[in-house]
């Protein structure tokens, strides 16, 4: 028996806000939500619904009755396959009005905690080319969009370098030109995709698990150094060192040229060995004085400018005097610890991964900070009585924790050792609230500042001060 089509048509449903993940949403005639993809608010629409849950649809607009003042044209031809910047098609001072509604949202209905005036958020003066990292997939059996189905041309050419399809971990879309990093990223990735295909270097195929090229990554840094790894699945230095060649001789100005032999089936690197093919090992950026190597594993904020105005609010929140104990909480390489030293008598850092923490200290030591200290596990585990009874009891406390926000056991010892200031960095503002109505018999929220570090996507940071009733 063919199971019953439960998809539903809705006519003239108008789009009234953004919502979590880059979403927006209409209202169903019965009252429920719809969760849209492809619109802006403001426009009017016919829904086909996708998903059915109890609360709430998921669907895709079908047909445009109007179309919103808020948007605009996008500037990617890629726009809508692609799926990286999902709000693209929306003027910027529209994407920093929804940011921060969604900020002071999470903060009321999921920490359920009196605010004080949240500061407007800091957007970003470049608004396309911002990122300083970008990580590009091959593919030899790219998607093809709609058009290109529908045309009757003969599609000859299969292979692929950009980024995969949302939902869809083996296909790749090939991508003539991003606007997310500033040149020559464009130039590197297309060059290495037309040299790779003339001279017959295989792309990836991800489902059969075979070909040579994997993945390519490139990260810039303000003071215009330039890094680009090649990851191999199959190891022929003949072609390896072709294909390297080429790149180091055509472009003169990439100051690290490296590459990785990966034949797992998953192409995380970071397991890997990072071969130095020419070039040095890394790459240095600055910021007001400091400066900071970032290798092929590194962290670091993907947008250099709006990371100088975010660490900038951090350190503003924090008021040190000189006089201060700083514990900087998740400190990755060291950034914000480093930054702030100067205004501390001293920072004490702790982050789970290994490699960032010996980063950090590399930082501090030829950035000549003597009066900061890191120290690598497991938070949770880490920051307990003893590690605070051999390192003193801070004033002051930074937290910038991953998405997931910080575990229990984290805000526990918080809540134990009570320092006079807490200033709580986030790129989730859902779990910072969650965090901060555990901590709201003991804090206050003083102020609260949204910084917008990814123009043209949902997401948005969030800096917070909390201060000891």
């Amino acid at each position: 028996m063919r199971k019953k089509n439960r998809r539903q048509h809705f006519e003239n449903v108008e789009v009234v806000d953004a919502g979590a993940k880059g979403k927006t949403i209409g209202k169903a005639p019965d009252g429920r939500v719809i969760f849209l993809t492809n619109t802006v608010p403001g426009d009017v629409v016919d829904v086909r619904t996708t998903k059915k849950r109890k609360a709430y649809f998921e669907g895709i607009a079908t047909a445009f009755h109007s179309l919103s003042e808020k948007r605009v044209e996008p500037e990617c031809q890629h726009f809508g396959v692609c799926g990286g910047c999902k709000w693209q098609n929306m003027g910027y001072e529209h994407q920093l009005f929804y940011k921060q509604k969604e900020v002071e949202n999470n903060l009321k209905r999921i920490g359920h905690i009196e605010l004080p005036q949240i500061s407007s958020i800091i957007g970003s003066k470049k608004q396309y080319f911002y990122r300083n990292k970008m990580e590009f997939s091959f593919s030899d059996s790219r998607w093809l969009t709609l058009d290109e189905i529908n045309s009757d041309d003969t599609i000859t050419e299969k292979n692929a370098l950009g980024f995969h399809i949302p939902g869809m971990w083996d296909k790749i879309l090939d991508i003539e030109k991003c606007h997310l990093q500033k040149d020559p990223s464009n130039a590197i990735r297309l060059e290495t995709r037309k040299f790779a295909i003339e001279n017959d270097i295989s792309f990836f195929n991800t489902r059969n698990q075979y070909g040579m090229l994997r993945t390519l990554m490139i990260r810039t840094t303000s003071t215009g150094e330039i890094m680009v790894l090649v990851q191999f699945f199959e190891n022929n230095e003949e072609k390896r060192n072709l294909l390297l060649d080429h790149l180091s001789k055509t472009f003169s100005e990439i100051t690290s040229l490296l590459y990785v032999i990966n034949s797992k089936q998953n192409d995380t690197m970071y397991d890997q060995e990072v071969i130095c093919y020419s070039g040095r090992d890394h790459i240095f950026e600055e910021m007001e004085g400091l400066k900071f190597k970032i290798n092929a594993k590194s962290f670091y904020q993907t947008n250099s400018e709006q990371a100088y105005e975010l660490y900038k609010v951090t350190r503003n929140f924090a008021d040190l005097s000189g006089d201060e104990l700083v514990y900087d909480l998740y400190t990755g390489t060291g950034t914000i610890a480093q930054f702030i030293a100067k205004k501390a008598k001293k920072v004490i850092g702790i982050e789970a991964i290994p490699e960032a923490i010996a980063d950090a200290k590399e930082n501090a030591k030829s950035n000549h900070i003597d009066n900061a200290e890191f120290f690598t596990g497991d938070m949770k585990n880490v920051f307990n009585k003893d590690f605070i009874a051999a390192h003193g009891i801070p004033d002051v406390i930074i937290t910038d924790p991953p998405r997931d926000g910080m575990h229990k056991d984290v805000v526990a010892q918080i809540l134990k050792i009570a320092p006079q200031k807490v200033v709580y960095v986030s790129c989730n503002s859902a779990t910072q609230a969650r965090d901060l109505e555990l901590m709201k018999e003991m804090y206050h929220v003083t102020k609260v500042q949204p910084v917008d570090m990814f123009p043209q996507t949902h997401h948005v940071e969030n800096v917070v001060l909390l201060e000891k009733l």
